[in-house]
């Protein structure tokens, strides 16, 4: 059974699990016992056994009394440590929240996919208070990108467990946060399905935040279709509406004035624009066209870290200017102090900047369309150089973020789709976005997109 839970997505063994094929007690068993035997301790900062098992039986015993809770009951589902679960220590990877006391209660969104009926099997490593996109954590370990066959690579962060608990194919789906591109870069990097709500979308209580005006959640899955099922359960549906949208007369945008930068891999822009062909064969219209909001974003980004660094040394000063700084990882320490150097002058400006940006982007781009670029602009690199180079791992890290953060920074949405292989045959992602609250417009969109983004 392990080997077969290894490539089902999650509405596969749903309907297995429904139809009487497996039962939610085996899915469980075979989920914990895979996870237990990985070799790979930094994936799992916490496994739930009794939990998971617990839920499974009430699983079964809604199957067997014919009232199941929709097309996900019984299937297991892993949360990175930014989500309290009722009973653990929430830890965000850091040691320095590890002596605090257990969460009372599950935040909301766990207990919204309990009440769909799925079973959680644990906690997934991150970066240390979600604060890279690189997936390194000194304290409790960097979990290893599954696809690193040359040498061990990293797993994109900062939901990076998440990432490659999925990828190995120990969990369908696993749940990740998104404050820069903590779900859609470790999807990237690991050749998964990872979806970044608009901000607010679901509820973040009981989610330990990093920069609370940029943070958002999202499922990192095999498929576009278990995004769009996860997503449905965690805004309280039954079961997802949605139905593929037509590729037809599909407008998509392609920003030129972001894709003509030297420090693409070449294969990774072979990779996307090859998608891009396959999808205007399919019908859609490619329009490249210059965003100047987008240029004025990264300009923000190189300036101190722009907001969401001025918000997280806001949430940590205390830490980052005593004793306990001593304990985090350097690198988050450096980081984060930077944004000590935005005052609230400037931060109040950035913030107005910020709402005139996201109203120009609204405008020059309208509703019901697409933008399409890399995800990331490489694919994932190894980890040893950059544990033994700050200034490396600092350059690194913007780069890999600079794609992404544009969306989190105008308050987008989007998808990460698989498109390719780049170098020692990693994987290469094709991010789909749009506007703001258009969510379920990009999800309709993606479902058709996938299959031709994949090739």
């Amino acid at each position: 059974m392990t080997s077969s839970l290894q490539t089902l997505s999650a509405l596969q063994i749903g309907a297995l699990i429904q139809a009487g094929a497996m039962s939610a007690r085996d899915v469980a068993e075979a989920t914990l016992a895979a996870c237990e035997a990985c070799e790979d301790k930094a994936v799992f900062t916490r496994l739930t056994s009794e939990r998971a098992l617990a839920e499974a039986d009430l699983s079964d015993r809604r199957r067997r009394e014919r009232r199941p809770l929709g097309p996900l009951d019984g299937v297991p589902v892993a949360w990175k440590d930014l989500f309290d679960l009722a009973g653990i220590v929430t830890t965000a990877g850091s040691k320095v929240l590890a002596g605090e006391a257990p969460a009372q209660a599950d935040a909301p969104v766990v207990t919204r996919l309990k009440a769909a009926g799925m079973v959680t099997i644990g906690k997934t490593g991150m970066n240390e208070f979600a604060f890279s996109g690189i997936g390194i954590n000194p304290h409790y370990g960097t979990p290893h990108n599954p696809h690193g066959a040359d040498t061990p690579r990293v797993p994109g962060g900062s939901s990076s467990g998440s990432a490659v608990a999925v990828a190995r194919g120990l969990v369908p789906v696993a749940i990740g946060t998104d404050t820069g591109g903590s779900v859609r870069i470790p999807a990237a990097f690991n050749g998964i399905v990872g979806y970044k709500a608009t901000r607010g979308r679901y509820p973040m209580e009981g989610v330990f935040p990093l920069a609370r005006s940029f943070d958002s959640l999202g499922p990192l899955c095999r498929c576009v279709a278990d995004a769009v099922a996860i997503d449905a359960a965690m805004r309280g549906l039954a079961a997802p509406t949605m139905t593929p949208r037509s590729l037809a007369g599909q407008k998509i945008i392609v920003p030129g004035n972001i894709l003509v930068a030297m420090d693409y891999e070449a294969q990774v822009l072979a990779a996307f624009e090859g998608a891009l062909t396959r999808l205007a064969a399919a019908g859609a219209l490619i329009e490249w066209r210059a965003l100047p909001a987008l240029d004025a974003v990264l300009d923000i980004a190189r300036r101190a870290g722009g907001l969401a660094t001025r918000e997280a040394y806001l949430l940590h000063e205390k830490r980052l200017n005593g004793p306990e700084a001593a304990a985090m990882d350097h690198r988050v320490v450096f980081r984060m102090r930077h944004g000590a150097e935005t005052d609230p002058a400037a931060e109040a400006a950035l913030v107005a900047r910020r709402a005139d940006l996201i109203r120009e982007t609204r405008k020059a781009i309208g509703a019901g369309t697409l933008i399409a670029f890399p995800t990331v602009t490489h694919v994932a690199p190894p980890i040893a150089p950059l544990e033994a180079d700050d200034n490396l791992f600092v350059a690194t890290n913007g780069r890999t973020l600079r794609n992404t953060m544009l969306g989190n920074f105008l308050d987008w949405c989007g998808v990460s789709i698989p498109c390719g292989t780049g170098e020692a045959k990693m994987p290469i992602g094709f991010l789909l976005s749009a506007l703001g609250q258009e969510d379920t417009f990009l999800l309709a969109a993606a479902l058709a997109a996938e299959e031709t983004i994949r090739g």
